[in-house]
């Protein structure tokens, strides 16, 4: 057996075995405090409440779990399995050009992985969400769902997926920078067109009607020296019941949009702190962190590919004899996720910190005690636990624990 083959081989069954123990550590955490509110929560959060997020949270975990098994398997199966070297003999058969042939082989093996996800999908809205009454989803809803998903697919990834090939075909050895500056581009452009073209496609948007909580905002944006575009309504209520904010779009195309079922939940001073919690996330420029770290890293994995693309050993130890670009390009996304398994706390870290400095911005610019109400509730809403085990915590969770958020919230209402 080629020793890239038993590296590869280490590293996705220790990652996979990694997340089942601390998925375990997770439930067993979460399950031991499911009897006892946390003392800080004790007045404000009922034990019916905190025992159905703690099962909410078990559900959601033990089908984690088998998802592992489920992604580890079609990993395998495509690779030392066979299944990307007979796909790609299929389309060497059938088709001549080597643009169609990448075009038609990264499509279909992006339709049989989303094939294989799907009964999760299905178990994870029609059962957990609908059991713990978040689901709102019609079965109509979500076919149609799928099907937009799909169309919007073919409208930007097709393209892109073309350019990506023609790109690795005819820049020489420094393709990987090209294709860089070509990622960089179209995520430009999403995020552009996201809020007046996408978002729309899936949502209904409304101008927010609220005019004493449309002036209480507009304040806030002045003193934050914040210029939006629109405060909006989204329907987030005919798919599930959980409720959200949040900012899309950059430059003058940004957009406020708040979840129906914000408004049914939280009250004008808490909608505020939560809105100056966003805020901060822009005042703090940790969108254009994230998009940076983002690009630096894809940046970096080109690069890597650049040079792997070449190596038999690269082919070979993967269980494909055939040597092309979209073959690399597969091989190289699905095999990258098992050594990025280490990175994982990094970045989870990374995104809490930017979390507490939101927060404290929410702090000098609204109501820390009224973030934190607004927290201890949207916790409740969407049964998000109270407990849960730091180190799985430490791997998964890009927002800091409750306890950890209200703890500095108090801290600042304190000192102000």
């Amino acid at each position: 057996m080629p020793s890239f083959t038993l590296i590869f081989l280490a590293a996705l069954l220790l990652s996979g075995l990694a997340r089942l123990w601390l998925a375990s550590r997770q439930i067993r955490h979460v399950a031991a405090h499911r009897d006892a509110v946390p003392a800080d929560f004790a007045e404000k959060v009922s034990l019916a409440d905190h025992r159905k997020a703690a099962d909410y949270t078990v559900a959601k975990t033990r089908l984690g779990m088998v998802n592992v098994a489920l992604e580890t398997a079609v990993v395998l199966a495509f690779t030392l399995g066979g299944g990307l070297q007979a796909l790609s003999g299929l389309w060497q058969g059938w088709l001549d050009s080597p643009y169609s042939r990448g075009l038609a082989l990264i499509g279909s093996v992006v339709a049989i992985s989303s094939l294989a996800d799907l009964p999760l999908s299905l178990y994870r809205t029609f059962r957990i969400e609908a059991r713990f009454g978040f689901n709102k989803m019609t079965p109509g809803l979500f076919l149609g769902d799928l099907a937009k998903q799909a169309l919007l697919a073919a409208l930007f990834g097709a393209p892109l997926v073309l350019c990506v090939l023609w790109l690795m075909g005819r820049m020489g050895d420094y393709w990987w920078l090209y294709v860089w500056l070509t990622w960089m581009g179209f995520n430009l452009l999403v995020l552009a067109i996201y809020p007046t073209f996408i978002a729309p496609f899936f949502n209904k948007f409304s101008p927010l009607e609220d005019q004493a909580l449309k002036a209480r905002i507009e304040r806030l944006l002045a003193a934050c020296d914040f210029q939006a575009k629109g405060l909006f309504v989204m329907d987030g209520s005919k798919r599930s019941s959980h409720g959200n904010a949040y900012f899309t779009g950059f430059g003058g195309n940004r957009r406020i949009v708040l979840f129906d079922t914000l408004l049914q939940r939280l009250d004008n001073d808490e909608i505020e702190a939560v809105l100056a919690h966003e805020l901060g996330h822009f005042k703090r420029r940790h969108i254009i962190k994230r998009i940076a770290l983002m690009f630096g890293l894809s940046l970096g994995f080109l690069a890597l590919l650049g040079w792997l693309i070449d190596m038999p050993w690269f082919y070979n130890g993967l269980g494909v004899s055939t040597q092309d670009t979209a073959v690399a390009l597969v091989l190289f996304f699905l095999a990258m996720p098992a050594f990025m398994f280490p990175v994982e706390p990094l970045l989870s870290f990374y995104s809490r910190k930017h979390e507490f400095e939101a927060d404290d911005y929410a702090a000098r610019h609204a109501s820390a005690a009224h973030l934190a109400r607004a927290l201890v509730k949207l916790y409740q809403d969407n049964a998000a636990t109270l407990t849960p085990d730091p180190l799985y915590s430490s791997f998964h969770d890009s927002h800091p624990a409750a306890a950890q958020r209200v703890a500095n919230l108090q801290k600042a209402a304190n000192a102000a």
